[in-house]
């Protein structure tokens, strides 16, 4: 009888191997494949854009993922190879809104005192209902078992019906574009990403009362503990993680405002575009969290 368990650990020990493997390989064809075709498509056809083009995305690349305070081969690597592709795609563009947004430069984590006292006092202003509404309470029974949930009241300026009553958040805000909550689970945590886009900066404040450190949101080098200071502003195109490893529940207003211009008309108008651009794939972007309506 003692020998009964030796079968069954030794399918169970190679399932872990093969998925690695698999990833190992999936991993290997992200960064051969497209340099292939690249090298083929230029011998077979003499397209000499292409390497013209790849290189020119490459030095916009460098510059972007150098931007990062945690430089190494593990962001190299998620940049260039994992989720921060299309945020290397969009370089270009991104770049524009830098210099568009100019003198206002890109300080890539913000003080709430960093922004012009409009877009503190829309900021305030969602703070403040959130506060007299009891936003939690109203959230608590909507979780359930979920492990992470994403609850939004507006999206790129464009205001969604929900089933929690919060008026002031479909007003027509000047800066502020994008208004939900992100609920983490206890023991929830999102991995290291990148934001795509440079059009706003992401606003976060932890709207419940947190006493542990083990709640926090890392970008780069820097970690910010919910329990030290409730509000985090910073551009989201920066590598980042946010983290619950409490056996609480962590409830974050999630908003977007505009980034600071000379030209906040016209900061507002790309990014009605890139609403409309964006809204029939915008689930793929929220794809590991729970929508709650």
């Amino acid at each position: 009888m003692l020998t009964l368990p030796a079968p069954s650990v030794a399918p169970l020990a190679e399932k872990p191997r093969k998925s690695q493997v698999g990833r190992m390989v999936k991993k290997g064809l992200k960064r051969v494949v497209p340099l292939a075709l690249a090298i083929f498509l230029t011998l077979e056809f003499d397209l000499w854009i292409i390497p013209i083009v790849l290189g020119t995305y490459l030095l916009f690349g460098l510059y972007d993922v150098l931007r990062n305070s945690r430089r190494n081969l593990r962001t190299l690597d998620r940049y260039f190879a994992g989720n921060g592709v299309f945020t290397w795609l969009l370089t270009p563009f991104n770049i524009a809104m830098d210099l568009l947004c100019l003198p206002y430069w890109n300080r890539g984590i913000y003080k709430l005192d960093d922004l012009p006292e409009g877009y503190r006092a829309e900021i305030r202003t969602l703070i403040d209902a959130a506060a007299a509404r009891d936003l939690v309470g109203m959230l608590e029974s909507k979780m359930g078992e979920k492990k992470r949930g994403m609850i939004f009241f507006k999206w790129y300026g464009q205001n969604f019906p929900t089933s929690v009553e919060m008026p002031e958040y479909h007003w027509p805000f000047q800066y502020i574009r994008t208004i939900g909550v992100s609920i983490f689970n206890k023991k929830a945590s999102t991995g290291e990403h990148f934001g795509p886009l440079r059009v706003t900066l992401r606003v976060l404040y932890n709207i419940n009362d947190i006493d542990n450190k083990n709640v926090y949101i890392t970008v780069g080098k820097h970690t910010h503990f919910w329990k030290e200071n409730k509000l985090f502003i910073f551009d989201d195109t920066l590598q980042h993680q946010s983290v619950n490893e409490s056996d609480a529940m962590r409830y974050c207003l999630f908003v977007d405002i505009l980034r600071p211009s000379p030209w906040p008309w016209l900061m507002s108008g790309i990014l009605t575009g890139i609403r409309w651009i964006m809204a029939p794939i915008r689930a793929v972007f929220y794809k590991h969290w729970s929508v709650i309506k």
